[in-house]
């Protein structure tokens, strides 16, 4: 080793007495996860106050004691949520720095704390914590988004729109209709946080390193003063486990995508060649050197930063994957994911809540979309086997009349009935109304369908059990009201 390299040692962080060495600086700078975890500190001191007031109980340590480090305790995280915490990488992490400062002020008492914990345990807490929190956050905000939605879909009931297969117009569609297969979508996933939050509501504090501790500790007082439901059933699981982590950002990754997929289809209609959405100049962009152009730019990084929420938990997974029983230092690398993951996720549904709030929906080019795309074809098909002929048959029978229309440059309300009975001699002047875009919606009156009165009664559902989450849909229309008019 290299003079130099000598000189760039810095005291040995981690603890116990063995170490003659101090730790390599670099090693230090690879190591140390203040800069990350710091963001657990207030999960990180509520259960240390919940450990030590337990300690106390016990009589592990002293009231007095207890006392004195819980006072101190709180008025730290005071100080680091007014951010006056000096943050010392030389400590490696956000525990031993709350820890350090405590005993700094409190003597030799701050010591006690520790009694009866490991960081493995102490970190799995802080982690359940911070990511029940999180997701139950996240799950807030997919209703923020839900009631934008209800509001957008009561007032275009009487829009009517191609819906779309294959990227090829289909059939006609309500956009009210469209816009609540976008709620059910996030509503899954909203159920999917909340499941992984209620799996992850069991306690590991009290397992200590791996294998519990000799010391008569409350494991179900700590628990139910954290808010969990009990304490982690075994020592080595509860060290161990992440995949409270991965099922969390797999909901996560879900619900990016699922945003992503909502994110390009409004960057589609937008588009010149759809022009079915204007979007609101607060969520677009120009361009640098073609002064026409309106970019749909955070549809667009909405549609691109879920790469990064995948990403993320690929990155839990294949961190855990070769990992053995209990806990392992390669788990530090599990909350910049995380952390990652809800920030991308909560911060998509922001920018989308807003800038669907503000989009002005171009009902006339939806419906001129209707009238030269043959989203009528399958109403000249389902007339037909409603007269008893095979709907194979009378599918032929309109794909031919398609392929005449295509050449004559006609659409199927406008052939002549002599030019329908030249394929089919069932039809009659009945069809005509059969054409009618509303009439066509109209007759799927089935629940989850799009006619007028499933799609209110939808509307009015998820209205409901907004309200059944003290959502105000009402509060949330006149604020998307306001953020449009402004």
């Amino acid at each position: 080793m290299t003079d130099e390299r000598r000189r760039e040692k810095t005291p040995q962080a981690t603890w116990g007495g063995r170490f003659e060495e101090p730790l390599d600086v670099v090693a230090l700078r690879y190591s140390a996860s203040v800069d990350v975890d710091k963001r657990l500190a207030p999960e990180d001191i509520r259960g240390s106050i919940a450990h030590v007031q337990m300690l106390a109980a016990r009589g592990i340590v002293g009231a007095d004691e207890a006392e004195k480090i819980a006072a101190e305790l709180g008025r730290i995280a005071e100080e680091i949520a007014r951010g006056e915490m000096v943050w010392d990488p030389a400590r490696e992490d956000v525990h031993m720095n709350v820890e350090t400062v405590l005993t700094e002020r409190v003597g030799a008492i701050g010591g006690k704390l520790h009694t009866a914990r490991s960081r493995n345990d102490q970190v799995a807490t802080d982690m359940r914590l911070w990511t029940r929190e999180a997701c139950l956050r996240t799950a807030a905000r997919i209703d923020r988004f839900l009631a934008v939605l209800a509001v957008r879909a009561a007032g275009t009931v009487d829009v009517l729109l191609p819906g779309y297969t294959h990227l090829q117009r289909a059939q006609p569609v309500r956009l009210a209709h469209h816009l609540l297969a976008w709620s059910e979508m996030l509503d899954r996933d909203r159920g999917r946080l909340l499941d992984a939050a209620r799996r992850m509501n069991e306690s590991p504090l009290g397992c200590a390193a791996l294998a519990g501790t000799t010391f008569p500790l409350d494991r179900a007082m700590t628990a139910a003063a954290l808010g969990f439901d009990r304490p982690m059933r075994n020592s080595l699981d509860a060290v161990g486990d992440r995949d409270f982590l991965v099922e969390a950002v797999a909901a996560l990754a879900n619900a990016a995508v699922h945003l992503s997929r909502i994110s390009e289809e409004l960057v589609l209609w937008s588009t010149q060649e759809f022009g079915f959405v204007t979007m609101s100049d607060a969520y677009t962009t120009g361009s640098s050197i073609m002064p026409q152009k309106k970019n749909p730019d955070m549809a667009e990084l909405a549609r691109g930063k879920t790469g990064r929420v995948v990403g993320d938990l690929v990155n839990l997974l294949v961190m855990l994957k070769g990992l053995p029983l209990a806990y392992n230092r390669d788990m530090q690398e599990d909350k910049a994911p995380v952390f990652d993951a809800f920030d991308t996720v909560d911060d998509t549904l922001d920018v989308l809540t807003g800038a669907i709030a503000t989009a002005r929906f171009r009902p006339e080019r939806m419906r001129a979309a209707l009238r030269d795309g043959f989203a009528d074809a399958t109403e000249v098909a389902d007339w037909l086997a409603a007269r008893g002929v095979p709907f194979r048959e009378a599918h032929h029978v309109t794909g031919r009349l398609v392929g005449r229309c295509v050449a004559a440059g006609k659409a199927l309300s406008e052939l002549t009935l002599d030019e329908l009975r030249e394929e089919h001699p069932l039809f009659d002047e009945s069809l005509y109304a059969a054409l009618d875009f509303e009439t066509a919606v109209e007759r799927r009156d089935l629940p989850g369908g799009p006619a007028r009165r499933q799609v209110h009664a939808a509307i009015e559902e998820l209205r409901e059990r907004l309200h059944e989450r003290a959502v105000d849909v009402d509060a949330v229309a006149r604020a998307a009201g306001a953020e449009a008019r402004s």
